[in-house]
């Protein structure tokens, strides 16, 4: 496969996102609440003087929320239909190389992990689960459609 993949922890557990997917990785130190937007849209922040939505991977995920009183967050910043967002992660870890084709997950996942998952790969790490960064922005709302 040879595709490079940031691997971030998001709830908890490592897992990977395609790198060409992602323009950069931020700390986040300032959001702007949202009224009436999707409950995984943590808010607004700013980032060279573009808006970022920032995607709270937990809710998308329907595993909690995250955090966000003590101020930096790490965040993946990536865009989508022409639209910035910033995916707020647990750490952001390294850049490592796929060592093999994507596989089907042959184990039992959460609802929202299953929704997000493009599949499993090898890496020098050891397996990692694909999460597609569309997934994580629809959130829970794109099940329902």
């Amino acid at each position: 496969m040879n595709e490079l993949l940031l691997v971030v922890t998001i709830a908890g557990e490592r897992v990977a996102l395609f790198a060409d997917a992602v323009e950069s990785v931020v700390e986040l130190d300032t959001l702007i609440p949202v009224p009436r937007a999707a409950p995984h849209v943590a808010g607004l922040s700013a980032l060279r003087s573009r808006v970022l939505t920032v995607i709270d991977c937990m809710r998308s995920l329907e595993l909690g929320a995250t955090d966000c009183s003590d101020g930096i967050r790490e965040a993946a910043v990536v865009e989508l239909d022409g639209h910035h967002y910033a995916l707020i992660v647990d750490a952001v870890e390294d850049v490592v190389e796929a060592l093999s084709d994507l596989s089907p997950v042959r184990a039992a996942m959460g609802a929202g992990w299953e929704r997000v998952s493009t599949g499993m790969v090898e890496t020098e790490a050891g397996p990692l689960l694909v999460v597609d960064v569309a997934g994580l922005i629809a959130g829970v709302e794109a099940k329902a459609a």
